[in-house]
């Protein structure tokens, strides 16, 4: 009897560890403090240089539309 036993455990065991290889978490991937903060970093420059870029396109639309008039 305790040998069935153990035979159908390990091939309980063996089912259970592909089943859980196939099973894949919804849960998203665990960022540190650290990334957080330098992908922080990294938006709010990108930020910046796009409001500049967004000013100086602004600027130059005025001092154009000023000459023509």
């Amino acid at each position: 009897m305790n040998r069935k036993k153990k035979i159908i455990q390990t091939l309980k065991k063996r089912e259970k560890k592909q089943k859980a290889k196939l099973h894949t978490s919804n849960k998203p991937k665990y960022v540190s403090k650290a990334d957080r903060e330098k992908l922080a970093l990294e938006a709010q420059a990108v930020e910046e240089a796009q409001a500049s870029t967004s000013e100086n396109s602004g600027a130059e639309e005025n001092t154009s539309a000023q000459e023509n008039a």
